[in-house]
Order: C-alpha cells, then structure tokens, then sequence
C-alpha cells in the first residue's frame, strides 16, 4: 500500500513535512494527530517510512459483496484496524485494547484526540479516554502532530480533489511516564490530553474551541434541521397567501363579470 498509494499521494500533492527526525526508528510511539479530512490516515502514513496503524469501525471490515470485500482489504492495506461498537462500553474501550495491543508489539499507533473530523477547520477538544489511557497503560511516548489544509483538498461535495500541497507537522515527543498507574483518575486523562491539545494547536495554529467537535457538529446538524423547517415553514406561508391572493382575484373577477353581464336581479 505504501508503493501503489503512498508513492502516487506524494507524487501528485507533495506533503510537506516538519519533524520527521521526532518519530523514532524503532519501538512503540502515539501519534496524536487533529483531523481535519478523511485524507489524514493516508498522508501521514505516506511521509514515513514505518507503518502506523489507526483503528477504524468494524463495519469497513464486515460489509458483504464484492465490494466489501474490497473495502475490507484496502483498509486492511492502510494500517487500519477494526474496532466492534457493539459491546458494553462501545468504541472507547475497543480502541484502548486495540492501541495497547499495537504499542506492546512495538509498533506506530495513530489517534485523532478530538474522536471526529473537524466540522470547520478548528481545533475542538480532546477527549481524554483514548490517547491518555493508551498512553499511561503503556508508557509509550506521545508524538503531537498538525495536518494541515488537508481539508481544503476535497471539501464536503466536492467530487475532484484538488491538487495542492498540504503540510504534516510532527512535534517532539511527550512524556508521561511521570503519571503511569493513574489512568484511572480524571484528571489526570484530562491533563494528558490537554497537554498534547496545546502541543497540537502549537504546531497547527489552529484557533482552539473548548468543547468537543461532536457537540458541535450536533449543533450545527439542529441548526441546519431548524432552518430547513423554518425555510419549509415560509415556503408553505407562501404559498398560502398565494392562494388567499388567487381567491381573492377569481371572486374579484366573478363579481365584475357579473356586473358586466347582468346577474338574474337586473333581468
């Protein structure tokens, strides 16, 4: 994949790319990335020369047909691992078994730390289960990273990517050693995450929203369902006054027709 993907993606965009000298040779590393386009997981793999595996619904794995099937290779291809939502605790927990899993086998593990793709090119909040419990169960050092204009590539609707040049920044590696065996305790998760937040906003100069991306998107989804209503409301008072307005100029019209021609009265 690296050779029949990556080697056309940088061929065709020319990434340009900071920091490789933070990501190590050999041996277990985080790369805690913000998310701003689909494109992110192939990028990032394409600019270095080890495998990073993300982890990805099991649905991309289990779909039937031909084409499922090839769907399930491909992100097989890519590094992607399938994650089951159905269980208990859903996601969460299935990523945290499935990151531990990669660094224990002294591998590249790759985390979006906002949980979902950027709804405006801002960077939102980190929520702190994932990167810090991998982090701390593991001790594996975490390395912040800025994609940047990915999103600017193919925006939602747009079926040609644009051919640009988008940017990977990869900042030195964090460690958190200092808090092993307290992935259990809030704050410190909510420290960790905080802390490669700040790093990645460093290195994207992103502007930084204090809420999560999820919530956001939920409110842009209510506010876009409250105008569509609104818009179909004004539609249908429309067309109402349209009717009220025809009426009135077909009785209009009756009556000076009537007058025209004489009613039974004027008989």
């Amino acid at each position: 994949m690296k050779v029949a993907i990556g080697g056309p993606l940088k061929l065709a965009f020319r990434p340009w790319v900071e920091g490789l000298e933070n990501v190590p040779a050999e041996g277990p590393a985080i790369l805690a990335s913000n998310h701003l386009s689909f494109s992110d997981s192939f990028f990032l793999p394409a600019v270095l020369d080890r495998k990073v595996t993300f982890i990805a619904k099991a649905e991309y794995f289990t779909t039937p047909g031909v084409k499922g099937r090839m769907t399930a290779a491909f992100f097989k291809g890519v590094g992607q691992l399938p994650v089951d939502r159905s269980g208990a605790r859903g996601a969460g927990e299935a990523a945290i078994r499935s990151g531990i899993e990669v660094l224990e086998r002294g591998e590249l593990f790759g985390i979006y730390p906002e949980g979902t793709r950027s709804p405006d090119g801002r960077l939102y909040r980190g929520k702190p289960g994932g990167l810090a419990r991998v982090a701390l169960a593991t001790g594996a050092p975490v390395l912040p990273v800025a994609m940047i204009d990915t999103e600017k590539i193919q925006p939602p609707g747009q079926v040609m990517p644009k051919l640009m040049r988008p940017g990977i920044r990869i900042g030195k590696p964090l460690d958190f050693t200092r808090y092993q065996g307290m992935e259990h305790d809030r704050f410190v998760l909510r420290a960790v995450t905080d802390e490669v937040m700040y790093e990645i906003m460093k290195l994207s100069g992103q502007e930084y929203v204090d809420m999560y991306a999820t919530a956001m998107k939920r409110q842009l989804a209510e506010a876009a369902k409250a105008e569509k209503e609104a818009e179909k409301a004004h539609r249908a008072a429309v067309a109402r006054a349209d009717k009220e307005q025809a009426e009135k100029l077909r009785a209009a019209m009756e009556q000076a027709d009537r007058k025209e021609t004489g009613g039974p009265s004027e008989r």
